[in-house]
């Protein structure tokens, strides 16, 4: 055993002859790993200057930020804590129904969009477009677009969520499906099972609580985002926050966005227990 040499040398000298190309860099190599930095550097600078971006103006701003937060003090529901609540209540309606409507229609378009389960690749193609052209207009400009058609209220909030939603959710959920493994489809469909009792036995099972976390998620997000569409008059907690900013109440606005964070945080840790819930069932099972 002495007499045959060692796989894994101590010698460092032996080490850094070994390894010596690796050590050494060209100034080729040298030169571009300073080019990114200064190349972000010189971008943001240009930034800058052609945004006109007033740095003068930030000791006036904090200065106003500071009174508005003094007039904060203390909260108050100026005598209209039922209309708050009832906003409150209405926003998490609009965040549910607009997921809701989103799931129901993302789930079977989803299918379409994925490559282990679509019927014709220009199919997939021209699904995937269109849930990208979804996805690239936010839910605050669906909102705009949405009151403009069936006027002011909840009703502008629900569309808005659930167009935007559905681009997201298309997209996320054929991801889902094609990374399944395909052995279960295949056992079907080797027992003699048809392509739709492949997809319900084979597939369903595996992607469904992957789904579940992602409906999950979106809902949690949605009533951050029912908040602020509710501000263009889609209903909810933010027309009321948005009324109350405009009259300079700020004392309830104040304890609105307390009523707003306390309710989101309870939906967080609720929905991340219901999250670890379902993937670490899927896991053990």
């Amino acid at each position: 055993m002495s007499g045959r040499p060692s796989l894994c040398p101590t010698d460092p000298g032996e080490v850094l002859a070994r390894h010596q190309t690796l050590l050494q860099r060209s100034p080729l190599q040298r030169a571009s790993s300073l080019a990114i930095p200064v190349a972000l550097a010189l971008l943001t600078a240009f930034a800058i200057w052609w945004l006109e971006i007033p740095f003068s103006q930030i000791l006036t701003g904090l200065s106003s930020l500071a009174k508005f937060v003094a007039l904060m003090f203390p909260p108050s529901t100026g005598g209209h804590l039922a209309l708050l609540v009832k906003a409150m209540e209405e926003t998490l309606a609009i965040a549910f129904l607009g997921t809701l409507i989103a799931t129901v229609m993302a789930f079977p378009i989803s299918f379409f969009a994925a490559s282990n389960t679509t019927p014709h690749p220009l199919v997939r193609f021209l699904v995937r477009r269109a849930l990208d052209t979804i996805r690239s207009v936010d839910a605050l400009i669906w909102a705009l677009v949405f009151v403009g058609v069936v006027g002011l209220g909840p009703f502008a909030g629900i569309l808005a969520i659930a167009v935007s939603d559905t681009g997201a959710l298309g997209k996320l959920f054929s991801e889902a499906i094609e990374s399944t493994d395909a052995r279960g489809r295949e056992s079907v469909l080797a027992s003699g099972g048809t392509q739709l009792l492949a997809v319900r036995f084979g597939l369903l099972p595996q992607v469904l609580p992957i789904i579940a976390g992602q409906i999950l998620y979106y809902f949690e997000s949605n009533v951050r985002s029912a908040t602020i569409i509710g501000i263009v008059g889609a209903g909810g907690i933010g027309l009321q926050l948005s009324e109350q900013i405009r009259t300079y109440d700020f004392d309830q606005v104040a304890f609105a966005v307390i009523m707003i964070l306390v309710t989101v945080a309870v939906i967080d840790v609720i929905s991340g227990k219901l999250r670890f819930a379902i993937i670490g069932r899927r896991a053990v099972g």
